[in-house]
């Protein structure tokens, strides 16, 4: 396994599944495997973990065990790939939805503020879109809409105006001539803070995440046998809210439906009512774990 990500809170989100030796589970963000090496570590002979991943690299990290199956494909396209495979119910499903540290440390993936380099942000590379495509062909609204959406940026109206007005005299390409736009809107004390945001906002849209999360979510309750759990980690508010209405009300809006006698019309019981959040001990040795959290629900 290659050196490309310390999983977050690795036992609570794997003790969360209270796996079945025999069960069928699966890591929908393979990634590292770091989370798939662990539910295999609990899995008997007749143990199945089906591990999805869209990128490429991922693939390099695959676990050799014949309990395993690899699926280099986006979450979204669970039940397709479940179908494919004759897989009716499984009995647990993982997601860590965080960006592998793997990406933010490759130079040459776009991914990070720290490093000069193509605006790609692509998870998958062999989709058509770029984030420099998004910069140069989008209108003005549509990025306003979304910094403010994705990123959560109140300047999102005067950054999509500067990104308008410089891309008139030649198209922005690098993360460094993205960095020449933004200079304005960052502060000393909030740089990074504000950098952070746009670069989310970016990423969101080119991958799709959060149209993708909706479509995994309402798949995998379909999926998950009664018993069965789902454990997720997000780490940015727009990702926990949906999770959290999603368990809540079987709906990504929170919109809670009731039968007729009152009682909430949802598929899902919420095993931790407090969200579960990294130690101290664990945020000091993998300080990118810090923004984690995990819930977990279970099929009833």
């Amino acid at each position: 396994m290659t050196d490309y990500h310390i999983p977050a809170l690795l036992h609570e989100s794997i003790g969360g599944l209270n796996i079945q030796p025999n069960g069928t589970y699966v890591d929908v963000t393979f990634g590292g495997g770091g989370h798939s090496k662990e539910i295999l570590s609990r899995l008997g002979d007749g143990g199945k973990l089906y591990g999805f991943d869209q990128d490429e690299e991922a693939y390099e990290n695959v676990l050799h065990d014949n309990r395993f199956v690899f699926v280099r494909s986006n979450f979204r396209y669970l039940n397709n790939f479940l179908q494919y495979y004759q897989v009716e119910k499984v009995d647990g499903i993982l997601a860590d939805l965080g960006v592998s540290s793997h990406h933010f440390d490759d130079e040459d993936r776009g991914f990070s503020f720290r490093y000069d380099s193509l605006l790609d942000m692509r998870m998958n590379q062999s989709a058509k879109q770029t984030a420099a495509d998004v910069l140069n062909n989008y209108d003005e609204e549509q990025l306003s809409n979304i910094f403010y959406l994705y990123g959560e940026l109140r300047t999102s109206r005067k950054i999509a105006s500067a990104i308008a007005f410089a891309r008139q005299a030649k198209p922005i390409t690098t993360v460094n001539e993205f960095l020449e736009i933004m200079d304005r809107f960052t502060y000393r004390d909030k740089e990074k803070k504000v950098l952070a945001q746009a670069f989310q906002a970016l990423r969101i849209e080119v991958n799709q995440e959060l149209d993708a999360l909706s479509e995994m979510l309402q798949q995998s309750v379909e999926r998950l046998a009664v018993g069965g759990r789902i454990s997720v980690i997000s780490y940015h508010s727009l990702e926990d809210r949906m999770v959290k209405n999603f368990f809540r009300s079987g709906n990504i809006e929170g919109k809670i439906e009731k039968d007729f006698y009152g009682n909430p019309l949802t598929n899902l019981k919420i095993i931790n009512r407090k969200v579960i959040i990294p130690s101290e001990e664990e945020q000091r040795i993998n300080p990118r774990s810090r923004s984690a959290k995990l819930r977990i629900a279970e099929k009833i």
